[in-house]
């Protein structure tokens, strides 16, 4: 690009700096005793005028200041020497009486790799808002900002001690609200996405996955995960790339794996169908890191059928279809007051007398009545017992597994009883966190289709202070959307359970009833 006259050379001899607009942008001219420079007048930090800034001679160089922040630049070199982002510079010349600068054309690729390495810091500092500076780079360059994301999930795979985490089961979610949005809006969903990413890798550890691989086998990848063996089941995963397995072949074998037992209080499935919804929309790219993510939580998963409440998981799907019980009415309303144990039965005795078709709906509308009439008021004492702790997020967890289980069983119909049982699992155990008596008709939705739409928008500004809140939040109105559709009846139920979560004051701290809990742990050691 050829040079550009901007100013008279005296007059930025007798001020030492000018500032001159170019097609809208301010250019700090500075000259000093160690020759001309020209900068953006606007810090990369916080956007201060630089023209406010110091200059100070080091080493022969010229470092200017931002005196907002103390950031600092080696204009000489363009390294920035405390701070992070790097200040845009450009060529600069005397010619004759006048000033000229050329603003040269950036090219895309080293703007790009700029950018990721930025993006990277910007992860490993926790830095949220150069994280949605890097982004706004990519969005302004036209470049894909989904290459962002990728490199986050790439930074991030081995940096999560126990694998998947909600900051990747909300990221499908945040990336359909951004599909078609204005760019500011889908700027903050990219931004939720890594600054959940980079809040979960707190640590800042590394926590290196085995090397190599072998050949797939479904049975074997499934024995390694129940033997806890990360190792094996990572190669055996990897194998299945270089088959390679199509998504909907992995949906089956994570699904199987996730079901085998009640993992991790349902997250596993939901984390596989996540994951799997995250590679079809990065791209095959991001399938190892994610897959590897996901199989380390499996390993690391808790299972929740060998504790006492859903003990009788494994006897109950191994007597599905044979009918015991009475043909009593099965409605919503008889899983109202019930147990982990007394749910499962009851599904089970049903499942010889009628389908899956009839007995989903049910259970999903027992999840979203049970949303709907959470006790709040027990969720904010302060008294309770650490075997009784739970909140309103806990109950979103039926809903987003009910979604992640119709999701499983569209390519696996032979899961359905392991699917319905689960869930029946997490309405007896969600009974006790549930008021029946509440009014909550305030919460009725007249218009469902309405109100998702208008949630949808509201959700890039939600204003919750933490990620996994606003993940929560998130995947349960996506989920509860979503069920709607496929279950139109159940819409205005749904549709009042999420206005509730979404509306309601979450205590998001109980600070006095840690400390009491605390000294009652310690007291019996």
């Amino acid at each position: 690009m050829a040079w550009i006259d901007v100013a008279a050379a005296p007059e930025l001899d007798a001020q030492g700096k000018l500032v001159v607009r170019h097609e809208g942008r301010q250019i700090l001219l500075m000259s000093t005793p160690a020759g001309l420079f020209a900068c953006v007048n606007r810090c990369p930090h916080e956007g201060y005028p630089l023209r406010e800034g110091t200059l100070s001679q080091d080493g022969g160089g010229c470092v200017l200041t931002c005196n907002w922040h103390n950031w600092k630049f080696d204009l000489a070199t363009g390294e920035t020497l405390v701070g992070g982002d790097r200040l845009r510079r450009f060529p600069i010349r005397r010619q004759d009486a006048r000033i000229e600068i050329e603003i040269v054309p950036d090219k895309a690729a080293e703007r790009r790799a700029g950018i990721l390495q930025g993006l990277a810091r910007a992860l490993h500092d926790d830095d949220q808002q150069r994280q949605v500076r890097e982004m706004a780079r990519l969005l302004h360059l036209g470049l894909d900002p989904l290459d962002g994301i990728r490199h986050a999930i790439h930074w991030v795979h081995d940096r999560l001690e126990f694998g998947t985490t909600h900051a990747i089961a909300a990221a499908p979610d945040w990336l359909m609200l951004a599909k078609g949005a204005v760019p500011e809006d889908a700027l903050i969903a990219y931004g939720e996405i890594l600054g959940h990413v980079s809040d979960d890798a707190r640590d800042r550890g590394r926590y290196p996955f085995a090397e190599g691989g072998c050949a797939w086998d479904a049975a074997s990848f499934a024995a390694a995960i129940e033997a806890q063996d990360e190792a094996a089941a990572i190669k055996l995963m990897r194998g299945g790339l270089a088959v390679p397995l199509s998504p909907d072949d992995w949906r089956r074998v994570l699904a199987e794996v996730a079901l085998a037992h009640y993992a991790d209080f349902g997250h596993a499935l939901i984390y596989a169908m996540k994951s799997v919804d995250l590679v079809l929309t990065l791209g095959p790219g991001v399938a190892e890191p994610l897959l590897s993510m996901l199989v380390r939580s499996f390993c690391f998963a808790t299972r929740e059928d060998l504790l006492p409440e859903f003990r009788s998981y494994a006897a109950q799907l191994k007597a599905w279809g044979q009918p015991d019980r009475p043909a009593e009415i099965f409605t919503a309303a008889a899983f109202h007051k019930t147990s982990a144990r007394s749910a499962m039965a009851t599904v089970r005795g049903w499942s010889a007398l009628a389908g899956c078709q009839f007995i989903w709906p049910i259970l999903i509308e027992t999840a979203a009545w049970q949303l709907l009439h959470m006790d709040e008021a027990k969720f904010r004492r302060d008294d309770l017992s650490l075997a009784d702790n739970a909140n309103r997020l806990d109950l979103t967890h039926a809903l987003t597994f009910a979604e992640a289980g119709t999701e499983a069983a569209a390519r696996s119909p032979e899961l359905w009883p392991s699917i319905q049982l689960q869930l029946a699992c997490f309405i007896g155990r969600n009974c006790r966190h549930v008021d029946g008596g509440q009014d909550v008709t305030g919460f009725t939705v007249s218009d469902p289709a309405a109100f998702f739409a208008r949630e949808r928008a509201a959700m890039f500004d939600h204003g919750s202070a933490r990620f996994i809140i606003s993940a929560h939040l998130i995947k349960t109105l996506s989920a509860a959307e979503r069920l709607a559709g496929q279950h139109p009846a159940l819409s205005p139920l749904l549709a009042a359970a999420l206005n509730r979560l979404l509306h309601e004051p979450l205590k998001e701290r109980h600070i006095k009833r840690t400390a009491r809990q605390m000294l009652d742990l310690v007291a019996q050691e």
